[in-house]
């Protein structure tokens, strides 16, 4: 039995070794050739030049490449810390070095979820995914921060260490903070204080080498108005993102952020403990890492990269016909098939709106699936679980039927208007 199984974790392997020297290879011909490659890691890049040079680290940056958009830095001070050691390199070997961890972070991600026969398919088709193929174009760090939150979590929780790994990473990003709420959740208390204090660490070592960003990060930055003004877009799908496209903002929308905020995070909460205690570690960690891209206010696209450990999960489980429905939804079609940028959101017809915010609905479905348990025939839902779902479903209906009803009777009263200046090409450059 033993002996099967070496092939196939050899193979996952050889997969990770050879998209590795593709993407290398990738990265010195476009430096070679001077192409434009990695949006996002050329921001990095400014960022850690601006603390270099001793600049304002939120204000314009002067260290971008001519082809790359004017893209505030919306990372805290810590992060740009880091960020130095890119500047070192030209842009596109900023990309690479990114690019050549995409591998093996999928597979330290996916490998506690996925069985050793999944592996080699899985790795294979996760670079099909939208949220894998643009963190990789865009030169983001995503994949880095889901492997190391993983291995924090799973493989590695009898380390001395634990908790560390998701703390540093919380004072790059902030939205890995939830981990630590996590580690509340079930009772690994002393891993959340050691999270909590290696990210107070991190944030007060940023505080004293760069005091005017740190102030003006914890003040103001962190608010992210840049963005905030395209939190209709299709290309955020977060709750906030849902609600902005389909709600004028008011009253009514802050409810129903609020609202779903508070229900999400005690049923996310809820959930995690119930399968804590049935030993069901994996699925519990999914349920968190949907709850913080659901809360979220900004949730783009290449984010859900937790789809690739939850598709590992469900194959894993048995549910093979429920992971190749997801994967085929992450693919990036959705995104792509309906109306979107410069408030066109706002116009969706009911079947666009589905269509259109299909990431989260995808992935809860995802989420649903895996927590029934392990076994390959799908328990029927209880008479509770099916009020629940059919209440969230009621909710979304109407609210689009609200916004269809504004339409008929108003025209179209709710454009985003910050979001008019955005044309389609500018917003598509965080793709």
């Amino acid at each position: 039995m033993h002996r099967s199984r070496r092939p196939r974790v050899t193979t996952a392997l050889i997969i990770v070794a050879a998209v590795t020297i593709v993407l290398t290879a990738v990265a010195f011909i476009w430096w070679i050739s001077e192409w434009p490659l990695g949006v996002d890691s050329a921001v990095y890049r400014a960022g850690g030049f601006a603390v270099v040079h001793g600049e304002s680290l939120y204000s314009p940056l002067r260290a971008l490449p001519d082809w790359a958009p004017e893209l505030p830095f919306t990372y805290p001070p810590f992060a740009a810390l880091l960020f130095t050691t890119l500047t070192v390199l030209p842009p596109q070997l900023c990309w690479g070095l990114l690019a050549l961890a995409a591998a093996p972070s999928l597979y330290c991600a996916l490998r506690p979820f996925a069985d050793r026969a999944h592996l080699p398919l899985l790795l294979v088709g996760a670079f099909a995914a939208q949220p894998v193929w643009q963190t990789i174009g865009l030169g983001q760090v995503n994949l880095v921060l889901l492997a190391v939150v993983v291995m924090d979590m799973l493989p590695l929780r009898e380390s001395r260490c634990r908790g560390i790994a998701i703390g540093i990473v919380a004072a790059v990003k902030l939205i890995p903070l939830i981990f630590i709420v996590h580690l509340l959740v079930v009772r690994r208390t002393s891993d959340a204080i050691c999270a909590f204090a290696a990210f107070l660490g991190a944030t007060a070592f940023a505080v004293v080498v760069l005091p005017e960003d740190s102030v003006r990060y914890w003040t103001s930055a962190i608010f992210n108005d840049h963005f905030a003004e395209m939190k209709g877009w299709v290309g955020n799908q977060s709750w906030q993102g849902f609600v902005a496209r389909t709600l004028p903002e008011g009253r009514v929308a802050t409810v129903a952020i609020v609202a779903f905020g508070v229900v999400c995070a005690a049923l996310a909460m809820w959930l995690v403990r119930r399968l804590h205690h049935a030993g069901d570690d994996r699925a519990a960690l999914l349920v968190t890492a949907g709850c913080a891209l659901l809360l979220s206010p900004i949730s783009w696209t290449h984010h859900w990269v937790w789809v690739i450990p939850a598709l590992g999960c469900l194959a894993a489980r048995g549910r093979r016909g429920v992971a190749l429905a997801v994967a085929v939804l992450f693919t990036g079609w959705t995104v792509a098939v309906v109306p979107g940028g410069g408030g066109a959101e706002r116009g969706w017809t009911f079947a666009e709106a589905v269509v259109g915010n299909a990431y989260p609905i995808g992935f809860l479905v995802a989420v649903l699936v895996v927590v029934r348990g392990p076994s390959r025939c799908i328990t029927p839902y209880t008479a509770g679980e099916r009020t629940l779902f059919f209440a969230v479903w009621r909710v979304f209906s109407t609210l689009l039927r609200m916004r269809q009803k504004e339409r008929r009777d108003g025209g179209n009263p709710g454009d985003v208007g910050a979001e008019r200046s955005h044309d389609r090409s500018s917003v598509g450059s965080r793709w």
